[in-house]
């Protein structure tokens, strides 16, 4: 079983008690407080713990020391990650943000056509919908529905104002239809395309000297309504500054089962099934090379590669 459960700890009094702390003492005195938080946290949720050691010992060849220090320096980065949306519902505004690669999403937004952003679970993805603004598309973000409702009710409040609109994946599928609509609308679909649940919709791809499974449907979706795939990294760079890379995805990948090296250019001639494929690698190529960058920003607590 995976250890990650896909909702934020504390429930809803401990959450809406961190957003008034945040009131009375700011953001540094509590980054303090995890260094004695972080220790109790692997010992107790170890499955967490051993699956973010297994990935800087087995996928980054470390030392079982510098491995074990790697995690506790990647569960302190986490803690900070979760302080800092908390802060931000608080309603500080204490972030300094670096775009690379602006330009990509300035393209598209001011294109007709609606386009998708890839998410993942690398440094703080969310809080790029809370620093950033989208005045002329809306942004249709698919997020977790079993999250506590002090979360929902602050997602809700911040990125309302920033025109996103939040569509929670629920069991009866209408999410299917909301992002259906959204694309054909012209406007934006934001999912994480990092984590596959046991869906028979995936395709296996090499990363970081393993083989994992990752999710098709944002590049079956682009595939389908023909519009652009954008990766979108929000890295923390230092206590008050994120660093946000865009990165547009494009099947640049060798053609499956033959060795023919297939320009940009000629794309039109691959199969629905192919370019689903492609885009799907290219992101993943995209995502190891932020990785690389930024181990310690891993944030999938659970034993994400095969065997």
């Amino acid at each position: 079983m995976r250890a990650w459960k896909g909702n934020t700890g504390g429930g809803n009094i401990g959450q809406r008690g961190l957003i008034m702390l945040f009131n009375v003492f700011g953001l540094k005195p509590l980054y303090a407080v995890l260094i004695f938080v972080v220790p109790f946290y692997m010992l107790f949720a170890r499955k967490g713990y051993l699956a973010i050691y297994h990935y800087f010992r087995q996928h980054f060849g470390f030392s079982a020391w510098k491995s074990f220090w790697k995690t506790y320096q990647n569960h302190f980065i986490f803690g900070q990650v979760i302080l800092d949306r908390f802060a931000v519902f608080a309603g500080r505004k204490v972030f300094e943000v670096e775009i690379i690669g602006n330009e990509h999403y300035e393209r598209l937004v001011n294109g007709e056509k609606g386009f998708i952003i890839a998410g993942s679970h690398v440094g703080n993805f969310e809080i790029g919908g809370y620093l950033l603004h989208s005045e002329k598309k809306r942004i249709n973000a698919l997020i977790y529905a079993g999250e506590t409702a002090e979360v929902q009710k602050n997602r809700s409040k911040i990125l309302s104002n920033n025109n996103i609109n939040l569509i929670p994946v629920l069991n009866d599928m209408s999410h299917f239809f909301a992002v259906n609509a959204a694309l054909q609308n012209g406007e934006i679909v934001s999912m994480p395309c990092d984590r596959n649940h046991g869906s028979a919709k995936s395709v296996e791809c090499n990363f970081l000297n393993g083989k994992a499974d990752f999710p098709i449907g944002a590049f079956a979706l682009a595939a389908s309504f023909d519009v652009e795939v954008l990766a979108i990294f929000a890295i923390k760079i230092s206590a008050k500054k994120y660093k946000v890379f865009v990165v547009p995805i494009c099947p640049r990948i060798t053609r499956i089962n033959t060795n023919k090296i297939i320009s940009e250019n000629s794309c039109n001639s691959w199969t629905k099934k192919e370019q689903i494929a492609n885009l799907a690698k290219s992101y993943v190529k995209e995502l190891e090379n932020i990785v690389k960058q930024y181990p310690e920003q891993w944030f999938n607590f659970y034993e994400f590669w095969k065997n």
